[in-house]
């Protein structure tokens, strides 16, 4: 899979590092909602009728298991039949999204997306090439500052902990840190969750890989896990496929490298058959948030719009929560008592995220400038 989390975000995610119980204080002294006249020139009824009248919304890059967007989808639907939902290109990458919306800008068929959904270092981006377009929710104060734009460009619903999904069928020794997957007994075994020159995720895996060898954060530590990659392919333990929840149940890709999230949903769509283990690093657990917004040359952009009101709402938060992330609301949610006691349990101890770091978002441009720029030079290996 090449896309695409647990209790804390920061108020300021380009300095702070946060434990999930600092983030649940933070986002309870967050206002709960400002009205929809404040957000947007429309009223939430007036983009319902005319999101109906589009009758279709356009997304990319949302697999059914990342992230609970099976269940977000589906709801969706059966909230507004009137509204088809076409899905593009499922396992695409972030940068896959933002060239979707480049080829498409004269296309208003159903290949242009309206909305996307992409890494934190994509947004700005693309707010600079004016490939996005600014809305604002009707919770629009309930999400913290630190992850979303001020004129409403791109905003944060969700976030992951790199880890290691593992099919403990396959895997005797179940590898707790970085430096495990150099050794001789995962020959064959170790992948990537997406391609490190388009996809989010596998580029800030290298991000993390360099941050467990001592590199400081950035362009230090994207250098740094070129090189980790390097001498994993090197030694024959690295395998060059897009790892999902397919290849880590066949064995070929035993050991996957991903966020918690998708991990947790592969062991949970697998059943047990096999057994799958999600293991958070502790040299470096590196925290990574993703931000949605509306594509400037949206086809349907009410329809996106209204989107974005669902992803956002107390259903659509939940929606993620269910599906193993945390998210903007996380705290507000579970403050008004709004998630079952049973889905909180299923979720991963705080302890194993106490350390996690938020990258600044300078930190995530100069590794993400360093790895696309750097992995066939340095790694050499063609992930598909």
């Amino acid at each position: 899979m090449a896309r695409r989390a647990s209790g804390r975000m920061s108020s300021n995610l380009g300095e702070i590092r946060m434990t999930t119980k600092k983030f649940l204080c933070l986002t309870t002294s967050l206002a709960v909602m400002v009205s929809a006249g404040a957000a947007t020139a429309q009223s939430l009824a007036e983009i319902e009728e005319a999101a109906k009248k589009e009758g279709m919304l356009t997304t990319i890059a949302l697999p059914h298991d990342w992230c609970g967007y099976g269940g977000i989808i589906a709801d969706f639907k059966a909230k507004y039949p009137d509204i088809k939902v076409n899905e593009l290109n499922p396992d695409a990458g972030s940068a896959d999204e933002i060239e979707a919306i480049k080829a498409n800008k004269d296309n208003k068929g159903p290949q242009a997306p309206d909305v996307i959904d992409v890494g934190l270092a994509f947004g700005p981006s693309a707010k600079a090439e004016g490939l996005i377009q600014p809305y604002k929710v009707a919770v629009w104060d309930s999400i913290p500052d630190g992850i979303k734009d001020a004129d409403g460009y791109w905003y944060g619903a969700y976030y992951g902990v790199m880890g290691f999904a593992v099919n403990k069928d396959l895997v005797e020794n179940v590898p707790q840190d970085w430096a495990d997957l150099l050794k001789p007994e995962y020959a064959g075994m170790v992948a990537l969750a997406g391609d490190p020159r388009a996809s989010n995720q596998a580029i800030l895996a290298v991000l993390a890989a360099g941050m467990s060898t001592g590199a400081a954060p950035g362009e230090e530590a994207g250098k740094a896990g070129l090189e980790f990659f390097k001498q994993l392919n090197d030694a024959g333990n690295f395998v060059p496929v897009i790892g999902k929840a397919g290849t880590l149940a066949q064995g070929t890709t035993p050991i996957v490298i991903a966020w918690d999230y998708n991990g947790l949903s592969w062991g949970n769509t697998l059943a047990g058959n096999p057994p799958v283990e999600v293991v958070i690093p502790k040299s470096a657990a590196l925290a990574g948030v993703y931000v949605q917004a509306i594509s400037a040359y949206a086809p349907q952009p009410n329809a996106a719009k209204l989107w974005m009101e669902h992803i956002f709402s107390d259903e659509g938060q939940l929606g993620y929560i269910k599906g193993g992330c945390q998210t903007a609301r996380f705290n507000e949610l579970v403050a008004a008592g709004k998630v079952p006691q049973e889905v909180l349990d299923a979720m991963p101890p705080a302890d194993a995220y106490k350390d996690a770091y938020f990258p600044t978002l300078e930190e995530v441009d100069a590794n993400k400038a360093v790895v696309t720029g750097g992995w066939d030079a340095v790694v050499g290996a063609n992930v598909e």
